[in-house]
C-alpha cells in the first residue's frame, strides 16, 4: 500500500504521524520528504515541455491567441 500526503510544512503534526503510526502498523516504512514543483517549475522541467511553454508564452504576447467557448467544446 502506498499513502501520499500533499500538505505544507507548517501543517506537519503528531496526529500526521500517528495516522501513519496506524495504517502501518508493525510494518517497516520509508519516508521520503521533498519540495512539491509549482505548476511552472514542471512544465519547464523538460527540455520538450519548456520550448512549448515559451513559444506559447511568445505567441501570446504578439496576441496569436486562441478563443475557444467552453460550452461548446464540451457538446457532441
Amino acid at each position: 500500500m502506498t499513502t501520499t500526503y500533499h500538505l505544507s510544512a507548517n501543517e506537519l503534526s503528531e496526529d500526521i504521524l500517528n495516522s501513519i503510526k496506524s495504517l502501518y502498523k508493525g510494518k517497516t516504512i520509508s519516508i521520503t520528504v521533498e519540495p512539491e514543483m509549482d505548476e511552472t517549475e514542471y512544465l519547464l522541467s523538460s527540455e520538450a515541455n519548456r520550448k512549448i511553454l515559451l513559444e506559447s508564452i511568445k505567441q501570446a504576447e504578439n496576441g496569436d491567441l486562441v478563443k475557444v467557448d467552453i460550452g461548446k467544446a464540451h457538446k457532441k
